[in-house]
């Protein structure tokens, strides 16, 4: 009986459909161009120590509403930490999670919280995440030409910005709102 009062509690919530990804920030530089006067040649470090941490976020692309965690591992475990804190940040609302085939993404292996579901995009089509995109961001206006120190550092730039974009959804939302997502819910 008490199942059935929880299940129809979670009927009655509003639904919110986000898109989640988890992202590898570390010390290997990726060198970019930029922009310098002309007639010189701009300096940029370089570095290739194999230390990373890993960016896990969900975006809502109708509103630009998103949830991130860094976290310092990509398994089935810290999936289930990230998905019970997005369920917790949403607790009255109802979350369509959609997220790719990753090996740490198993079915068997998660826990779904529940005011959650959960549906896999089609295998080798990451261009259907728009999450991607919020990762192309960041690397870009967030860490162009960077080299750390630590890994410690890595992480402070990268809650920056993080925090940047949970508080700026509109930022998110211009990022994530692909016209297909947003049509298909309805919203034009």
């Amino acid at each position: 009986m008490r199942k059935a009062k929880k299940r129809s509690r979670v009927k009655q919530l509003p639904l919110r459909v986000m898109f989640q990804d988890e992202a590898r920030f570390g010390r290997m530089s990726d060198p970019r161009r930029c922009w310098a006067p002309p007639g010189v040649r701009p300096r940029v470090g370089y570095q290739l120590i194999r230390e990373f941490t890993y960016a896990y976020g969900a975006v809502s692309p109708l509103d630009g509403v998103s949830d991130f965690l860094i976290l310092p591992y990509m398994t089935a475990d810290v999936m289930n930490l990230f998905l019970a804190e997005v369920a917790r940040r949403h607790v009255r609302e109802f979350i369509l999670m959609v997220y790719d085939g990753a090996p740490c993404h198993s079915p068997t292996a998660l826990v779904i919280p529940e005011n959650m579901m959960v549906k896999t995009l089609p295998a080798y089509c990451p261009e259907l995440n728009p999450t991607e995109h919020i990762w192309d961001e960041i690397r870009e206006k967030f860490f162009p030409n960077l080299v750390f120190e630590s890994l410690d550092a890595v992480e402070e730039q990268l809650m920056e910005a993080l925090l940047f974009l949970e508080k700026h959804p509109a930022t998110v939302q211009s990022i994530t709102g692909f016209k297909w997502i947003v049509n298909a819910l309805g919203k034009s």
